[in-house]
């Protein structure tokens, strides 16, 4: 008897239907075709232990089951549970009429419980496209994938309960999730708070800028100045994800599997990888291609503590997709492509002992040892951060005040305001969203200088020697240091204000 079920397959964020066909005939034997893994290959075992413990049976007969379409390769464990129930039917051990109108995944417990599985949201996306009626899956995974409204989502913990659904035995309930109320569920509660930074007013207006624009920022000062904290509370400012958004960023932690019961994201990602990462480990791949922490970090914020301290190939394989906001892996047989628009926080100390020209300091580095580890760090890496700012470390009349800063709650008041100006400017394009993403063209359109702010900028320019991608950068922060002030055209101490936020161009620090 030969029987179709379906299952499916993730590549990149997008998922692809899977359909398994059993045939069962004369003869022994159990033949698994259409390039399955060695997880997949092993699944026989599961199957079989399952089945047994659960008062069903393998069949004594020759098992052909084909997963199609033949030429993609499968991977992974997800699939134990579309062969089990494609056996079963095929079998005669269970009737299941509308079997074909539902995608089935799940990795089987010997005792024929359930593990998680990656890629849930999409899968379920997939499924809603292609009419399926209905989606089974591990109970752990059933919040983001009923995330998709229009599609029946069931959470199921074992075996059993799906068998019993087929043959009409059990009351298995849809999970129903209201993706709104989700949304918007703890939005002005912030774990990280910028309340709680004592001073460093300035840098704190470098973080409101840097947020409202979307644009990268280095911080550089000693170690206990407060750069790690100030970082830290940076997504607390950051506007509140649009539903499309927050999709995108469910989307690739699905696929990550990085999910943990929870449904849709409505909190901004913050990815603190350690210095020791490697290239494979930050932009994504692998023999079989998996999100780096780039994509973690999409529609958030990626912070990389002690900035030098990173292998120069790790840092440099950041450049392109700083720029494209996606990074593209290919392999031999197949190409995946995972968004990667992020904030690019960095911090870093001035010198190896972490101290720069200060002559309280309890040590110092000689310019040798100051030129070495500041060329850790690329120039076109640093042509890709619009701000670069010098934290001191706090006086303590400002540690021991007992007035309570401006909250997170406030600052991001003034963001949005901004960003919205920005949203309505840039609505009839469709990958520009804030002013960090606009090219050379929309800088000419919507930064046009007046005679004096050109001056300034001119000699801003022939003094820090800055290259023609910095101009650029400066433009775009001056622009948002206007959006912040609602004014519809960029003038002098706009432009001002952004060329003080370019630090590492000037001679004293790399000279």
């Amino acid at each position: 008897m030969l029987i179709k079920v379906f299952g499916s397959a993730v590549f990149g964020v997008e998922a692809t239907t899977i359909t398994v066909e059993v045939n069962i005939d004369k003869g022994i034997g159990y033949h698994l075709v259409g390039l399955p893994d060695n997880a997949i290959k092993e699944s026989s075992y599961r199957i079989a232990a399952a089945l047994k413990n659960n008062g069903y049976a393998m069949p004594g007969k020759k098992i052909t089951i084909n997963m199609a379409p033949a030429d993609l390769r499968k991977e992974g464990s997800a699939y134990d549970l579309t062969l089990t129930i494609g056996i079963l039917v095929a079998s005669g051990q269970i009737k299941a009429d509308d079997v074909d109108k539902y995608i089935i995944m799940g990795e089987l417990s010997l005792d024929g419980g359930l593990q998680p599985i990656r890629g849930a949201l999409p899968i379920a996306i997939k499924a809603k496209e292609e009419g399926f009626k209905g989606f089974f899956l591990p109970k752990q995974n059933v919040k983001e994938a009923a995330i998709v409204a229009g599609l029946d989502v069931y959470g199921i913990e074992n075996i059993q309960e799906v068998i019993d659904f087929f043959e009409g035995k059990g009351t298995l309930e849809p999970t129903k999730i209201d993706t709104r109320a989700e949304f918007y569920k703890d939005l002005d509660f912030p774990e990280f708070d910028f309340s709680d930074v004592k001073g460093q007013e300035s840098i704190k207006r470098c973080m409101e800028i840097a947020a409202a624009g979307g644009h990268n920022i280095i911080l550089i000062g000693p170690p206990g100045a407060g750069k790690t904290m100030l970082a830290k509370r940076l997504p607390s400012i950051l506007p509140p994800m649009t539903l499309r958004e927050a999709l995108e960023t469910t989307k690739i932690h699905s696929v990550a599997g990085k999910l943990k019961e929870v449904g849709l994201m409505n909190q901004r990602p913050f990815r603190s990888p350690h210095h020791t990462i490697s290239n494979v480990a930050l932009v994504g791949g692998g023999s079989y291609p998996q999100p780096g922490e780039i994509s973690m970090a999409h529609n958030g914020v990626l912070f990389l503590d002690e900035l030098p301290e990173f292998k120069r190939d790790v840092l440099e394989v950041m450049r392109q997709p700083l720029e494209d906001r996606e990074v593209t892996i290919s392999r031999a047989k197949f190409t995946v492509t995972y968004p990667s628009s992020f904030m690019l926080v960095a911090s870093m100390n001035p010198s190896p002992s972490g101290f720069f020209n200060d002559p309280d300091s309890p040590q110092t580095s000689s310019p040798h040892e100051m030129q070495r580890y500041l060329s850790k760090i690329s120039g076109p890496l640093l042509d890709r951060i619009d701000i670069h700012i010098e934290v001191t470390p706090v006086p303590f009349e400002k540690l021991s005040d007992d007035r309570k800063a401006e909250s997170s709650v406030d600052i991001r008041k003034r963001v949005t305001a901004a960003r919205e100006i920005q949203t309505e400017r840039f609505e009839q394009m469709e990958n520009i969203h804030y002013n960090a993403q606009m090219n050379t063209k929309h800088i000419r359109e919507y930064c046009a200088l007046d005679d004096v702010s050109k001056q300034l900028l001119k000699t801003a320019m022939e003094r820090l020697n800055l290259s023609a991608r910095a101009y650029d950068r400066i433009l775009k922060v001056a622009r948002t240091i206007a959006d912040l002030d609602a004014a519809p055209t960029v003038i002098s101490s706009h432009i001002a204000e952004a060329i003080q936020y370019r630090s590492l161009d000037r001679d004293g620090w790399l000279g």
